[in-house]
């Protein structure tokens, strides 16, 4: 049994987005406040069924409007007219929290699932269930809320004081755990329809679908979830010391103390005490343990003798009185319930080892030490799980399932053991006897949230669900997200180009997933100088935005189209012009002599085959260098050298360049004509100085083909300082474009 997708409606800011899920680790990434967060959240609340962790807050802040409006109405509505629960169920279902949950269940387990069939036909493969939190009547809720609303009528209050309840979304806020419970709808699997642009579209139940009835949750006997959030509260050596509770429940969530000793105990407790599971080696412990316990005992009676006869100097105890013994009880589990209980060994001196508390041990090790541990923990608590007292078989009574989510595992830790955290904790998990000895009656998935590019390196294409902010819509005022399977990125059959993106981000690195914009840019000199540029500009917004560069070759960059268009990720491509002739020779930008652009971004992704001269490339307008995704509500811009006005012998001249760095040096001409230097500086210092412009303009094209380009920046990195500089025309358009699209689709 595996879980094949989910698909979550109106909870937080995900308002209808489809999950599938890998059959082994699958993994979220996305920007800042995509809604990773709020997806491991809802699978917490709806497969834990613990409808007390709902609150208002969790509806779909757009639908808070809604919610109202409903209110208000059945304020205003004749009372002499009772609604019937079907019409209130319909103006609801569309507003309610609700998660769609898909399984693919295999033929030997179509008995476990039999709660959940369909229909009297079902016979196994894919299975659907509906989740929704709503009300337990809506008529109960329509009329507590009017009484309610009636009683502050008669409360008399300053102008302007707000009485409780104001709204019925006021109302909800408090009595929402009263209300409001999960309830469970078999989905017909015929019925299922594919998410489009990372968007969902659940199927609609019918007005009489009624939820199923169950004495215990849908899920108990089918899926085990275990959790390791984010906030894992690891302490140091120097902070106070927390409560010396003894809670026997694995530490999962934040604010515990998630010390490594801790698990050792709890994993002791339920795995290893030997009053439970008796094995020889267990049998060699107790004999100590009560030898070691006899010799103690008699110590004691020694040490405590003198004591407890002077107390017989006060008549106790008498003839008939009972008398005093002290016994002790040796406990394996205290001997490690202590704050030094785990060591760390350090060094050694004079052949003695030493040792150091585990609090002094880096956070980077302690978080590694605690999600491996209690990954290993909640597999042999699934495994391992004790058959109730009226049952004799044991293995049905193992979830055949278990879903373990792991929220931002590389706090602390460095690129190189995120990695390896990554490629073994699906395998840790699997480290059990069932999976050994070959049987596959029991599954284990892992989802992993993340915000770190070197574990998204790491995942294939089709285990990594992109998260995308939308941008805010006059439907939804509130920012919303899709999720994207980039599984589907390329289609089912990989060509080309796909084995090109997937190796060119393998070679490089996975930031896409996590910006708010890209820039694709040619070579190394623009993504050494476009930093500084926007550093050292006015382009004050675009430096507080989460921005990729990527570095890749013109005659490559447009095979990223299909993944950024599936990504939706807004993007500025500054490519190079390229002029060639008839004969498709490289050669030096002219107007009116028919050259045409090389450049196969701009010929096949955009502008594209209607503007690929260079006249014309030079004449479009700026607008028209935009390119509008409209279903997948983002836009990309192209940015080449445009002709630069340059001043010489105090006449104005027009320059034409051929790439980024001699419409740098033109931009920039007067600083040339001083900078004194090596290599490419050296040799563009040269060109500056000759006599005529002609002359000029053919040297500073000759210096370019020679190449270099990467040594010129350094050098003129080093040789100048870039405020100085004046950024290209075309890049500064390009810049000044991205910020304002930025503005306007990140919220504040």
């Amino acid at each position: 049994m595996l879980i094949d997708c989910v698909e979550i409606q109106n909870f937080r800011k995900l308002k209808s987005v489809r999950i599938d899920v890998s059959e082994k680790t699958t993994l979220f990434v996305g920007a800042n406040n995509s809604g990773k967060t709020t997806a491991i959240t809802a699978l917490r609340y709806f497969f834990q069924q613990d409808q007390s962790r709902f609150n208002i807050n969790d509806f779909l802040l757009s639908n808070h409007q809604k919610i109202d409006a409903i209110g208000r109405r059945w304020i205003e509505s004749n009372e002499t007219e009772t609604p019937d629960e079907k019409s209130l169920t319909q103006e609801w279902v569309e507003l309610l929290p609700s998660m769609d949950v898909w399984l693919t269940v295999g033929d030997s387990e179509v008995g476990r699932v039999r709660h959940l069939i369909p229909t009297l036909t079902w016979a196994g493969g894919s299975l659907g269930v509906r989740l929704r939190f709503q009300p337990k009547s809506f008529d109960n809720l329509r009329k507590e809320f009017i009484k309610e609303f009636d009683k502050k009528k008669t409360v008399t209050s300053d102008e302007g004081l707000k009485i409780w309840p104001e709204s019925l979304i006021a109302f909800l806020q408090r009595r929402l755990d009263t209300h409001f419970v999960l309830r469970t709808y078999c989905l017909e699997p015929d019925k299922r329809e594919e998410a489009e642009h990372g968007i969902a579209r659940p199927q609609t139940l019918p007005d009489d679908r009624e939820p199923l009835d169950f004495e215990h949750q849908p899920f108990n006997d089918l899926i085990l979830i275990d959790v390791i959030n984010a906030q894992r509260g690891f302490s140091d050596s120097s902070s106070k010391p927390e409560s010396s509770s003894r809670d026997q429940r694995p530490q999962t969530g934040s604010g515990h103390n998630r010390k490594f000793s801790r698990q050792l105990q709890h994993y002791y407790r339920n795995h290893l005490d030997t009053k439970e599971n008796i094995d020889t080696y267990d049998l060699g412990i107790w004999k100590a343990t009560q030898k070691a316990q006899e010799k103690f005992d008699e110590a004691l009676e020694k040490k405590f003798e003198k004591p407890l006869e002077e107390m017989r100097t006060m008549g106790y105890p008498g003839v008939t009185d009972p008398k005093i013994n002290i016994k002790t009880k040796i406990d394996p589990v205290k001997s490690i319930d202590h704050d030094t209980s785990v060591q760390l060994e350090v060094g050694q001196q004079n052949g003695s080892p030493l040792h150091l508390p585990e609090d002094y041990n880096g956070l980077g090790y302690q978080n590694l030490y605690s999600m491996y541990f209690q990954l290993i923990a909640f597999r042999d608590a699934w495994v391992k799980k004790k058959p109730e007292k009226s049952s004799s078989d044991n293995q049905h009574k193992i979830p055949p399932l278990h879903l373990v989510l792991v929220e931002e595992p590389e706090a602390h830790l460095h690129a190189q053991v995120q990695q390896v955290f990554i490629r073994q904790a699906h395998d840790v998990l699997r480290k059990h006897s069932e999976s050994e000895n070959g049987s596959n009656h029991l599954e284990t998935q892992l989802i992993v949230s993340t915000h770190s590019s070197h574990i998204a390196h790491e995942c294939e294409f089709k285990n990594i669900r992109y998260f995308r902010r939308k941008p805010i819509s006059k439907s939804d005022n509130v920012p919303i997200s899709a999720v994207v399977n980039l599984s589907e990125v390329f289609g089912k059959d990989e060509d080309e180009t796909a084995r090109f993106v997937k190796r060119y981000l393998k070679a490089t690195h996975s930031d896409l997933f996590f910006a708010d914009g890209a820039i694709l840019v040619e070579g190394a000199a623009e993504r050494m100088l476009i930093p500084h540029f926007i550093q050292n500009s006015n382009l004050e917004t675009l430096k507080t935005r989460y921005i990729t560069l990527l570095e890749i070759n013109g005659s490559y960059a447009y095979l990223l189209e299909p993944l950024i268009r599936h990504l939706g990720l807004t993007t500025l491509i500054i490519s190079d012009i390229d002029s060639v002739d008839e004969s498709r020779k490289k050669t030096q930008p002219a107007r009116e002599m028919g050259l045409k652009t090389n450049n196969p971004t701009l010929k096949t992704w955009h502008p594209g085959k209607e503007c690929q001269t260079i006249d014309a490339l030079y004449e479009m307008d700026p607008s028209k260098r935009i390119l509008e995704y409209t279903k997948e509500e983002f836009s990309i811009r192209v940015a080449y050298q445009l002709p630069v006005s340059v001043t010489f012998n105090k006449k104005e001249k027009e320059a034409l360049p051929y790439t980024f760095e001699d419409a740098l040096v033109f931009e920039n001409f007067e600083i040339f004509r001083t900078l004194q230097g090596t290599g490419m500086v050296g040799k563009f210092h040269k060109a500056v100085s000759m006599k005529t412009f002609e002359e000029i303009c053919a040297e500073i094209f000759n210096v370019v083909d020679e190449g270099g380009k990467a040594q010129f920046a350094l050098d003129l990195i080093f040789d100048i300082d870039p405020t100085k500089l004046k950024i290209p025309h075309y890049i500064r358009e390009g810049l000044e474009w991205l910020q304002v699209f930025l503005t306007k689709t990140k919220p504040n």
